[in-house]
């Protein structure tokens, strides 16, 4: 077998890979607000185990990677990193997570290697409540570089998390961005994620409540054609030129089409988001194993992946679901 088939004939063919557990924001649903225990340096996967980890994948026919963190700009020499994964021709793109604080000076290097998007995390567009939701006064740099990306040859997609209390007044501004932007606004469902930051969420906002406000708004919207195995179910507004999807994180209807893995940044093996963890992948790297033996460490254990979210949260180990985005990698 040279493929990563799971138990349900699902096919593996996309990596979430955390390139660090460091955020230079503290998003009050990610983390609490005096951040989270960041692990020694040591700790992390080095670019080149990275670089080995993803050749060994492709290799099973992983053929799209995403770049994440914590912030993946805040590791020093990423774009380095993005260079060295670019040189390898099994794989068809590579996209990249970021908070947009400091992506701005490398726009164009990006545009040069093989990525394909920039996932913008934005959520809101009013000065005064982004820096309450990040407890960070960097709006007006995550902004500059919304307009940069605008000019580039990237896909732009932003990723909005719909906060109860906070930006769901937001989500009519959001999809109007759409009107004559040729970009992509995903809604997010509010997930448990913070590591213990323990916002309280007093209104559950999930795909059909944010659908429905959206159609308060708009007498009209068509549903897009999304590929088999995306995580967003999305929609034009006639005569816009973008168009806005909702991703049901929480609610997990999109599970059945999964082709994702994840590795966070110290290595732990993920077949699932909601998992505690698989086994120590950097563990595995550093006593020596070969090319074949990863592998079948990766053959083995995506062929135990679970049917959906909940029964990978449900098969936890380490009690309920509390960690940060930010350590298992957003």
């Amino acid at each position: 077998m040279n493929t990563l088939i799971d138990p349900f004939g699902r096919q593996i063919s996309y990596l979430r890979l955390a390139v660090t557990d460091r955020c230079n924001l503290r998003c009050q649903y990610c983390m609490p607000e005096k951040g989270i225990d960041i692990v020694p340096r040591q700790e992390l996967l080095t670019f080149k185990e990275m670089y080995r980890i993803t050749r060994v994948l492709s290799e099973l026919g992983v053929n799209k990677i995403r770049l994440t963190g914590g912030e993946p700009f805040v590791r020093k020499d990423f774009i380095g990193l993005v260079k060295s994964l670019s040189h390898n021709d099994r794989l068809d793109q590579i996209n990249i997570t970021t908070n947009g604080a400091l992506v701005k000076d490398h726009i164009s290097a990006l545009e040069q290697l093989k990525v394909k998007s920039i996932n913008l995390s934005i959520d809101s567009l009013q000065p005064e409540k982004f820096l309450r939701i990040t407890r960070r006064d960097q709006f007006a740099r995550v902004w500059e570089a919304y307009l940069e990306l605008l000019k580039s040859s990237l896909q732009l997609k932003l990723n909005v998390v719909v906060q109860s209390g906070f930006n769901t007044d937001e989500i009519v501004d959001f999809v109007k961005l759409t009107e004559k932007e040729d970009i992509s606004v995903r809604f997010i469902e509010e997930m448990p994620f913070n590591g213990k930051g323990l916002r309280e969420v007093k209104e559950n906002w999930d795909f059909n409540k944010i659908l429905n406000h959206i159609g308060g708004s708009y007498d009209q919207f068509d549903p897009v054609e999304s590929g088999k195995s995306s995580t967003s179910r999305n929609y034009r507004v006639k005569g816009y030129k973008g168009s806005f999807g909702i991703i049901p994180a929480f609610t997990r209807t999109i599970c059945n089409d999964c082709n994702r893995i994840r590795i966070t940044a110290t290595g732990l093996f993920k077949n699932c988001l909601f998992d505690d963890g698989v086994f120590d992948l950097k563990e595995v790297l550093r006593s020596g194993a070969s090319d074949d033996e990863l592998k079948q460490v990766f053959i083995d254990t995506v062929s135990k992946k679970p049917r959906n979210g909940f029964e990978a949260e449900a098969n936890r180990t380490i009690g309920g679901v509390s960690e940060s985005m930010s350590t298992i990698g957003g």
